[in-house]
């Protein structure tokens, strides 16, 4: 076992691991800094991809016209460059998720709707927390571990190196990670009354998924959520997790999601939708719209982002 475990780890010290100890280095060396450090080094971060990353920029930019046709295009422009000023701030919140000091954020939390998980989980069937991919998306794990202990889904990076880095990063805050395929571990845990973090916010394609509106748009949404749910009667809720001006965070619980699956996919879809819109507005720009979440349409077309 130990034979097998080093040659694995082994073959990282390829050259084409090289850029991945690089860069994962010099954000160990960073997260030195104080924390108001890494906050503006993040941000010029998220500045200088913003000029310089031209097709997550054009993503970007195709999800907020298409997401807030009330701005106008300069209001469009800024919130494209926050939105990157942000994910570039994340990149550094992460670091501060896997190694800093986790006392250092013990006075920095605002966590409010502790009573709607609080009453779910006193069902005793466990809970679905749903998340989203928030630049803050592994902060935001780590501070909710201050609270409650949780498990989380999550989906198999396709590079081993980076697969073996995140998850030694999350086991500081997250119990058992689950892969998504992994259903019979998802009984086990919800059987046992745990918390199960779940992101149901990305475009799968069409296969097991079903259109629904996300900001008015159509989006492949997945119906898993509604199957798992179903597995043990659990609950579900909304997690939204924002940094505030003043350099702390803040966590919110919304109200359990009633009468949830209902049996009809596209109505459920559209209620886990809605949920994650409200969630997202509280500030759209600490989402990560870097993503083609619209890659996939109704009409088979998917040329949104050409």
């Amino acid at each position: 076992m130990t034979t097998k475990t080093t040659s694995a780890h082994t073959k990282f010290l390829a050259p084409r691991y090289w850029h991945i100890w690089l860069g994962t280095g010099l954000l160990w060396l960073l997260n030195r800094l104080p924390l108001s450090a890494q906050i503006l080094l993040g941000r010029i971060l998220g500045r200088f991809l913003h000029r310089f990353n031209r097709q997550r920029r054009h993503v970007t930019e195709v999800n907020v016209r298409l997401c807030f046709p009330e701005l106008n295009r300069e209001e469009q422009a800024r919130l494209v460059r926050r939105i990157f000023e942000n994910n570039g701030i994340g990149m550094f919140e992460t670091a501060m998720a896997w190694w800093s000091p986790k006392r250092l954020f013990d006075d920095r939390i605002h966590f409010k709707g502790r009573e709607h998980l609080d009453a779910a989980l006193e069902q005793g069937k466990g809970v679905l927390l749903l998340g989203a991919h928030f630049s803050t998306l592994d902060l935001g794990g780590l501070l909710f571990s201050r609270f409650y202990p949780v498990d989380a889904m999550y989906r198999r990076h396709n590079n081993d190196l980076m697969e073996e880095i995140i998850t030694r990063g999350r086991r500081r805050y997250f119990g058992q990670p689950i892969e998504r395929s992994d259903i019979r571990s998802v009984i086990k845990a919800l059987r046992k009354n745990h918390i199960i973090w779940y992101a149901p916010d990305q475009d799968f394609g069409r296969k097991q998924s079903v259109f629904a509106r996300f900001f008015n748009v159509p989006a492949a949404t997945i119906t898993a959520t509604s199957r798992l749910a179903k597995l043990n009667g659990s609950p579900i809720l909304m997690l939204a997790q924002h940094r505030l001006p003043d350099g702390s965070y803040e966590l919110e619980l919304f109200p359990v999601v009633d009468g949830f699956p209902s049996g009809d996919d596209e109505a459920d879809a559209q209620r886990i939708n809605d949920e994650l819109e409200r969630a997202i507005r509280k500030d759209p720009s600490q989402y990560m719209w870097v993503h083609r979440r619209f890659k996939t349409q109704p009409d088979g077309k998917g040329r949104l982002y050409k």
